[in-house]
């Protein structure tokens, strides 16, 4: 079987062991790697995987520059990336130009990190220009270390984003949304067409059986498999999905086909 982990995680090499501590001391997560791009290689040729999407977030506006000239540099050899963009930074739509101009594949957001809600009106213009050049958007979904009571990318923030701008690809991370799957299962799962999902970290938050009944609500054909490495090992993910009675169809569907569909527009 083909893997391709649509959610994984890395930084420079300089960025790096700073970027890990912080974020492992805070999440009391033991990560999988040292948060570079080369010990993102060696958990993936150690866990079959062939292919991974890189999630860079830029938390501050003047960073989205910096990371998505890096994310543009690093691609290739089974890595592809996707840029970033800050919802403070003037020129947001700009970038968002940019970052096609520099062959990534989508915008990632983190709304715990970047504190604005996925249907925030001021967000708009960024969301159909991706649109408009083909650009996916991928969300972290629900509860995060980092954040609040008050989590900010619920289901019911992506049904509301999917029905205002029903041209745009929303990818929901975490199948819609860690700790909040009653509401993922109510609101979102198999209700809109230009909504994904993927599997990124949940298997340590979530039951077999509301698993199995989100992924056959939402369709194989919209759900990517995704670790979030390195805060998750790969293969934790894998074996969710194997114990699931999915058909080798639905399962070929979520380790590589719908991201290869994705990426490579076919």
């Amino acid at each position: 079987m083909k893997y391709f982990d649509f959610h994984t995680h890395a930084f420079t090499d300089s960025l790096a062991e700073r970027a890990m501590s912080g974020l492992a001391g805070t999440s009391g997560i033991e990560p999988a790697t040292d948060g570079t791009l080369a010990g993102l290689k060696r958990v993936m040729a150690a866990s079959g995987v062939e292919s991974a999407m890189l999630l860079p977030i830029a938390t501050k506006p003047t960073q989205q520059h910096t990371i998505n000239n890096w994310a543009a540099s690093v691609m290739g050899e089974g890595i592809y990336s996707c840029g970033t963009v800050h919802p403070e930074a003037e020129d947001a739509v700009a970038e968002t130009e940019r970052i096609y101009s520099l062959g990534l594949y989508g915008l990632k957001f983190h709304s715990e990190y970047q504190h604005f809600r996925p249907d925030d009106e001021r967000m708009m213009p960024v969301y159909r220009k991706a649109a408009e050049l083909g650009l996916f958007v991928v969300f972290h979904g629900g509860w995060d270390p980092f954040g609040t009571e008050d989590v900010l990318a619920t289901p019911r923030r992506f049904a509301a984003l999917a029905e205002k701008v029903p041209e745009l690809t929303i990818i929901a991370a975490h199948l819609g949304g860690i700790k909040m799957y009653d509401e993922v299962e109510d609101v979102l799962a198999g209700r809109y067409e230009n909504v994904l999902f993927d599997t990124g970290v949940v298997a340590g938050y979530i039951t077999d059986e509301q698993a199995y009944r989100i992924i056959k609500k939402q369709g194989a054909d919209r759900v990517l498999y995704g670790s979030d490495c390195p805060w998750d090992q790969p293969e934790n993910e894998i074996k969710l999905i194997e114990r699931l009675q999915l058909s080798e169809e639905e399962k070929e569907l979520i380790y590589h086909k719908n991201a290869e569909r994705l990426v490579f527009k076919g």
